[in-house]
């Protein structure tokens, strides 16, 4: 099994990166595992922590319409170049953590994604270049109010609402490049998506350096790559587990947001 790097809170509410080990316990990092964090001699044992995203990202640089047959289902083609938009940080949530459905909205969709993890600063590079820059792997659900999507002329309130990017449940370093992507909703035994990632129009190394082009990645920021065919939408009490292959499960519950009280 591939080493899984995640992200913790203890029971005092200190926060660790560190290396999850078969027996659920935490071997402690002594800094981000891209900034060249070493193993420490702590541990955390099961139950005494909680996950956290595996990463606390500057910025979500997202890209639409990257597998053919979901830019069909939008009824559109494939973008001659990577269509590109930003979720904020405060978006992310970690796996077992609720998606809070906004009283702004009566559609929210699930967006099952590969989600990349840099891990060095990254500006102007080439695709081959862009490789050394890909510190990991992730999964992500890049959750969108629908209707609001297609109302707005761009897409920062439907991507943008707090929770609507799980990410976790940790990283791997390296990742097969037919690794399949599945999403399920609550026990159905059929997923409602399901196709491997290598189908994506822009690839992992392409994307990273078209979008070097534009803005500097700072090593924890996360790209997320697109989603396949068959997004649809969630209720409240739903659940939402995306799988890939290599990686694990980012599984989230649907939960209903309150007005705010002004």
């Amino acid at each position: 099994m591939a080493q899984r790097y995640i992200r913790v809170q203890n029971q005092e509410g200190r926060i660790y990166y560190g290396l999850l080990q078969l027996s659920q316990s935490v071997e402690l990092l002594d800094a981000p595992p891209w900034l060249q964090g070493q193993p420490t001699n702590l541990h955390l044992e099961p139950d005494s922590y909680k996950i956290l995203a595996p990463c606390a990202p500057s910025k979500i640089v997202a890209v639409g319409k990257n597998y053919v047959d979901h830019a069909a289902e939008m009824g559109s083609t494939v973008p001659k170049e990577p269509l590109l938009f930003l979720k904020p940080p405060t978006t992310v949530i970690p796996t077992a953590v609720d998606i809070q459905y906004p009283p702004q909205t009566q559609r929210v969709d699930y967006e099952g994604e590969l989600a990349l993890v840099i891990g060095d600063r990254t500006f102007n590079c080439t695709p081959q270049q862009a490789q050394t820059k890909i510190w990991g792997y992730t999964i992500a659900n890049d959750v969108t109010a629908r209707d609001l999507q297609k109302r707005d002329s761009q897409w920062t309130r439907a991507k943008g609402f707090d929770t609507f990017c799980p990410i976790g449940p940790w990283i791997v370093r390296e990742l097969n490049p037919a690794a399949r992507l599945q999403t399920f909703i609550n026990d159905a035994p059929a997923p409602v998506q399901s196709a491997s990632i290598d189908q994506m129009v822009f690839s992992p190394d392409v994307l990273v350096s078209y979008i070097s082009q534009v803005m500097t990645l700072l090593p924890g920021d996360v790209v997320l790559t697109g989603t396949p065919m068959g997004v649809g939408s969630l209720q409240v009490g739903d659940r939402v587990v995306v799988e890939i292959e290599g990686i694990g499960r980012l599984e989230n519950t649907v939960s209903s947001r309150q007005h705010a009280v002004l």
